[in-house]
């Protein structure tokens, strides 16, 4: 569903991907890991087109290097960025609409879908989105972002400053979304939640990927982890 290869960003003249090759199939939950700062949010941030790349990001056949922002999120990719990046004067409700497409109308999700996945925003439904709790506004966001109806969701570091409760709601949701066949690339911090509802693991250093494999593989290879993720 998504290739990417030979993929360089920049931030003015700091050259901070280096050639990175990945894929995500589709319905698979894929981790991208490694420590911070060593480009996992930027890989993110070029395959939307938000900073200056070179390379081949290649989604349900089509190249996408030349587009957008917005015309990538018109293929079918959703972004939810590590800031949340809700509207706090709007109401739940509102920002789930707000994430909605109009050519997506028929689309695999509705609003009603959002509030059986997490029953708290149903409740919060006519709440603005500034008064809801860190957790809830992971949560709405997510689920904004699914109101576009991807077929690819890019989530940055999701449980950051969450509640192990929280944490674990977080966990459960992706594993339902996927198991509804959308296909999700993850940014995360905690590696046992990646272990966790992972598929497939890659694992980033300075830039490029150093490691590629499964769960258990990363389990077994102890190099990787001290050199790569271990502080």
């Amino acid at each position: 569903m998504l290739e990417v290869k030979n993929l360089h960003a920049f931030y003015g003249k700091s050259h901070i991907l280096q050639g990175v090759d990945f894929h995500v199939d589709e319905g698979e939950i894929v981790s991208l890991l490694g420590r911070n700062g060593v480009g996992r949010s930027t890989t993110i941030k070029a395959i939307m087109g938000e900073v200056d790349r070179t390379g081949s990001v290649v989604f349900k056949g089509r190249e996408t290097i030349a587009l957008k922002s917005h015309q990538v999120a018109r293929c079918g990719l959703g972004y939810v960025p590590e800031n949340r990046d809700i509207f706090p004067n709007l109401t739940v409700r509102e920002n789930l609409v707000l994430g909605m497409k109009s050519t997506k109308e028929g689309g695999r999700w509705r609003m009603e879908d959002m509030f059986e996945l997490f029953p708290r925003l149903r409740e919060r439904a006519d709440t603005p989105g500034g008064v809801l709790s860190g957790g809830e506004q992971q949560m709405l966001t997510i689920c904004r972002t699914l109101m576009g109806d991807p077929d690819l969701m890019m989530i940055d570091e999701p449980t950051e400053g969450l509640a192990p409760k929280m944490v674990d709601l977080v966990s459960d949701l992706l594993e339902r979304i996927a198991a509804r066949g959308v296909s999700i690339l993850l940014v995360e911090q905690k590696l046992t939640i990646a272990l966790k509802i992972s598929k497939r693991l890659y694992v980033m250093g300075h830039g490029h990927i150093v490691f590629e494999g499964t769960a258990d593989d990363l389990k077994a290879n102890e190099a990787i982890r001290k050199e790569w993720l271990e502080v």
